[in-house]
C-alpha cells in the first residue's frame, strides 16, 4: 500500500513537473493542487525528475527549472506552523539556505544518475567535471550545519530534548563525512576510464543527494517549527546575532529582522511550555515533549565568578587555564609597563619572574635588542600591523612569538601582548606531526 502511495506521487510530481515545463505558472500550479502539495518531500522530487529522464527528457530542461521547482515545493517543505514568519528571521534564512542546498541536491542527483546511464566518454568527463564542481559547492553545507548545532539544539538540550539534537546532528555529521570522501575519491582518480567504479561512485553520490534532501525535510518540516513555538523571543535575538557572526551560504537582505526582545542564551533560559504551545507543535514533537522529565536546569554562573563576554571563571579556574595552555604570555600597558605574565606546566618559553611586573619593555630585553623591540611594539600601538611574527632559537628548542596590540569592543588600545610558543616538534618533526593529524 505504501509503496502504491509513493508510486501516486511520484506520478504526480512527474505531472506537474511537465506542467512547469510546458508554461504554467506556479501560482495557477499552486492553486490547482494546493492539497497534494502539501504531502510532498524532496526525495519524491528527486525520484520524479529521475523518472522524467527515463522517460527522455533533456536534464538541461529540468536544470534549468530547479529554481521553480524548489519555489513550487517550498510551502510544502515547511511546516504550517511557519505561515507568518517574518523575512530576515533567522529561521526564514536557515530556510533560504535549505533551498539553496536542496537545489544543489537536486543538481547533484541529476547529474548522477545520469552519469549511470551513459557510455560516452566525452560525457562521461563532462559530468564528472560537473560532479566535482557541485560536490565542491555543497562544502558549504557545513556552515549551514553549523549554525544548527552550535545556536538552536542548546535550546532543545535545556528543555530536556536530547534524542533530536543527537540525531540530527549524526545525520549532519554523516553527510559531511561522504561529502569529504567523494571528495577525495574523485580528486585522486576521476575513474573515466573504468565503468565498474563510476557507477559505484554515482551509485555513493546519488545516496548523498538523498541523505541531504531527507535532512532538508526534516529540518523544514520538524525542527523550525517547533523551535520556532517553542523558544522565546529573546533566544531569536542571540541565534540573530551570532548566525550573522558565522556567515550564511546564501546572500541575505540588508533589511535586518527586528525585536526589542532582551537577549536570553541558553544557560539563561528557564522553559515553561504551555498546553497552547504544545498544540502547536509537530506530532514528532508533541509526543517527546511528553516524555520529557529532566529538564537542565543547571545554573552556570556563580557566586565569585568573573563575566567575560564569553563565559564565566572563577580566579582560581583562570590561574589554572593558563598554567595547562601549551603557550606563555606576556601583558604590557599602553604605558608600556609588564602588567601581567603566564608560566606553562605544559611547555617553557623565554625565562620570566614575578619581579618584571612594573617593568618597562626595553628593560626585559637586552640592550642590542632594546631599540627594535620598541620599534615594533610603536608599530604595533599605531596600528601598522596587525600583529608581528618572529622566530628565534631558545638552545635548541624553535620558538615562535607574535606580538599583538590587545584593544577593548570600541577598538580603544588597552596595552600589547606577547605570545610565545615551542614550535620545536612542528618544525624539526613534520612528518611526524602529520601521522597524528586526525581528520574529524
Amino acid at each position: 500500500m505504501a509503496n502504491t502511495l509513493n508510486h501516486n506521487r511520484i506520478e504526480f510530481i512527474k505531472n506537474i513537473l511537465k506542467e512547469i515545463h510546458r508554461g504554467t505558472s506556479l501560482s495557477q500550479i499552486k492553486e490547482k493542487y494546493k492539497d497534494e502539495l502539501s504531502k510532498i518531500t524532496p526525495i519524491e522530487i528527486l525520484m520524479a525528475e529521475q523518472e522524467l529522464l527515463k522517460e527522455g527528457v533533456q536534464v538541461q530542461e529540468i536544470l534549468g527549472l530547479c529554481d521553480l521547482h524548489v519555489a513550487l515545493f517550498r510551502e510544502s517543505l515547511q511546516g504550517r506552523e511557519l505561515q507568518g514568519l517574518r523575512k530576515g528571521h533567522p529561521l526564514d534564512l536557515l530556510i533560504r539556505e535549505n533551498e539553496w542546498i536542496l537545489k544543489k541536491a537536486e543538481v547533484l542527483g541529476l547529474y548522477a544518475y545520469m552519469l549511470l546511464n551513459t557510455s560516452s566518454e566525452e560525457k562521461v568527463t563532462q559530468l564528472v567535471k560537473e560532479i566535482t564542481q557541485t560536490l565542491m559547492e555543497l562544502k558549504k553545507i557545513r556552515i549551514h550545519y553549523r549554525k544548527v548545532q552550535m545556536l538552536i539544539f542548546p535550546y532543545l538540550e535545556r528543555m530536556g530534548v536530547i534524542a533530536i539534537p543527537r540525531v540530527m546532528w549524526g545525520r549532519e555529521d554523516d553527510i559531511l563525512v561522504k561529502l569529504r570522501s567523494l571528495i577525495i575519491d574523485i580528486q585522486k582518480d576521476p575513474m573515466i576510464n573504468d565503468i565498474g567504479k563510476l557507477h559505484e561512485f554515482a551509485k555513493k553520490v546519488i545516496e548523498l543527494s538523498r541523505d541531504i534532501s531527507e535532512l532538508v525535510f526534516r529540518e523544514n518540516k520538524i525542527l523550525y517549527p517547533a523551535v520556532y513555538v517553542l523558544l522565546p523571543e529573546g533566544a531569536w535575538v542571540v541565534i540573530s546575532e551570532i548566525a550573522n557572526e558565522i556567515g550564511y551560504i546564501v546572500e541575505i537582505d540588508q533589511t535586518e529582522w527586528k525585536t526589542d526582545a532582551k537577549p536570553i542564551y541558553p544557560y539563561e533560559w528557564r522553559p515553561l511550555i504551555d498546553k497552547e504551545q504544545i498544540e502547536k507543535l509537530p506530532g514528532e514533537f508533541k509526543q517527546l515533549l511528553s516524555q520529557v522529565t529532566n529538564v537542565d536546569d543547571y545554573s552556570v554562573k556563580r557566586e565569585g565568578d568573573i563575566e567575560f563576554s564569553t563565559g564565566f571563571l572563577n580566579p582560581e579556574e583562570i590561574e589554572g587555564i593558563f598554567k595547562h595552555l601549551p603557550l606563555e604570555l606576556t601583558y604590557a600597558d599602553i604605558n608600556d609597563r609588564v602588567r601581567f605574565y603566564t608560566k606553562s606546566e605544559l611547555t617553557e618559553g623565554f625565562v620570566r619572574t614575578k619581579t618584571i611586573i612594573g617593568r618597562r619593555i626595553p628593560y626585559c630585553h637586552p640592550p642590542r635588542l632594546e631599540k627594535y623591540v620598541m620599534l615594533n611594539v610603536e608599530a604595533i600601538k599605531q596600528g601598522k600591523f596587525e600583529y608581528r611574527e618572529f622566530w628565534t632559537m631558545l638552545g635548541d628548542r624553535v620558538i615562535r612569538v607574535t606580538i599583538a596590540p590587545v584593544k577593548n569592543k570600541e577598538g580603544k588600545l588597552l596595552g600589547v601582548l606577547e605570545i610565545v610558543e615551542d614550535l620545536t616538534d612542528v618544525v624539526k618533526n613534520p612528518e611526524e606531526i602529520r601521522k597524528k593529524i586526525m581528520v574529524l
